[in-house]
């Protein structure tokens, strides 16, 4: 190639920065000029920048609610219910979002879960929105208030999405498409109800207050965000998003729920020592009512935007067990990894298993009680264990579980003998 007459090259100096050639590390010499190493690498980032793109565990158009379904399998134990209510919300969902134009316009199907603490439910959403490959993000309803009060304002979990939508994105217009397809599971949605069935003389700002604000957001509408969150004001400039194609996953515990039930059953109690145990228990999605929520504290306009309704059974202790050492990333095999970087091997006894699922379903938490027994089970070994090379396999009995033993350690002497 001939170099440009009207042009001089200058090979002391880069041409993008201006920099000696004295000054920096290298220059690479070309035709018309030289580039510095520290412009080379500036350019390989934004490359990268430029070159991101949603890339996710499937294609969405390629999978059927039985194929959903056994996704989850691999994550989640038990739940089969809510798992088949919520594959066939999320295929039509989609399906939905890709279908041709129509005379007949879809809507959009938000899903409500309730289950008690620990059952699985924001491991569902998360789940599902990683197997899709579209931002997800996680919100607690109990930050938020009513517009003009000290807390959050219900924008600000479209904030989230955007952020999640962000790294996925090479610029802000495709980062604000990305979110408008994505899923946000709003948590302790059960904290929002309304405090009393009566008219208040006050403001009921994070309860019924909260469930109004998001009513058009549920619905779809375009809403305008704060690109920094917080309040918004006047003269700020916002960021749009429609939010028609969102997807919302509602969660909560709703403790006293089967009160409500009961009352709709006509299940009573005499005297004053009459429980709940005198009551059938829930134990299917199906017996779930929109009445039901809306007399929890649910106001009826919110339910009904809700229309997908899952419940989620406590686990016992064999679920418990499964939990364990079954799903992908079960505790298992994640504390099998730790030792397994130092050099040692983890055993657990059967029996260890089944003592550890018992001490997990007393403390109440479900199944985030697992990772609080196994830390204090494998603390001491983990502290000790770095320092101490010679060993080779801990055994986690169940008299170790129960406190009646100690710890068994196999050391690689008594392997070689």
């Amino acid at each position: 190639m001939a170099q440009r007459k009207d042009w001089e090259s200058n090979d002391d100096r880069c041409v993008l920065c201006g920099k000696h050639r004295d000054v920096v590390r290298k220059l690479v010499l070309g035709i018309y000029g030289g580039i510095c190493t520290d412009c080379v690498s500036l350019c390989l980032e934004i490359l990268k920048s430029d070159s991101k793109s949603v890339e996710p565990l499937v294609s969405s158009k390629t999978l059927k609610p039985k194929e959903l379904h056994a996704i989850l399998d691999q994550y989640v134990i038990g739940q089969d219910a809510a798992k088949r209510a919520l594959s066939i919300a999320v295929y039509n969902h989609y399906k939905r979002i890709d279908a041709p134009a129509s005379d007949v316009e879809i809507q959009k199907s938000n899903i409500l879960l309730m289950g008690p603490s620990g059952s699985g439910k924001t491991l569902l959403a998360q789940t599902l929105a990683r197997t899709i490959g579209v931002p997800f993000a996680i919100a607690d309803a109990t930050a938020l208030t009513e517009a003009g009060y000290v807390g959050e304002d219900v924008e600000n979990i479209l904030l989230r999405l955007i952020s999640a939508a962000e790294a996925m994105a090479s610029s802000q217009d495709e980062a604000i498409a990305l979110a408008e397809n994505g899923i946000i599971f709003i948590d302790e949605i059960d904290k929002i109800c309304r405090k009393q069935d009566g008219p208040s003389i006050t403001r009921d700002v994070s309860g019924e207050g909260v469930q109004q604000a998001l009513l058009k957001i549920l619905e779809g509408t375009v809403a305008n965000v704060p690109p920094q969150g917080g309040r918004k004001h006047p003269q700020q400039e916002y960021l749009q998003i429609d939010t028609k194609n969102i997807l919302f996953m509602c969660g909560g515990a709703f403790d006293g729920l089967q009160d409500a039930i009961n009352k709709r059953r006509n299940v009573q109690g005499m005297g004053f020592l009459a429980t709940s145990v005198d009551a059938p228990p829930l134990v299917t999605s199906t017996e779930l009512e929109p009445e039901d929520f809306v007399r929890f504290g649910l106001i009826p306009e919110f339910v009904g935007r809700l229309p997908v309704m899952c419940a989620l059974d406590a686990l016992d202790e064999a679920s418990m067990v499964r939990v364990l050492q079954e799903p992908k990333n079960a505790l298992m095999r994640q504390y099998a990894r730790l030792l397994e970087l130092d050099g040692v091997k983890l055993t657990v006894t059967e029996d260890a298993k089944l003592e550890i699922a018992r001490k997990a379903i007393t403390l109440g938490t479900g199944a985030r009680g697992l990772r609080t027994i196994m830390e204090r089970l494998l603390g001491p070994c983990m502290y000790d264990l770095p320092s101490q090379s010679e060993v080779s396999e801990v055994v986690l009995t169940s008299g170790y579980v129960l406190g009646t033993s100690e710890l068994e350690y196999r050391y690689k002497t008594q392997q070689a003998a």
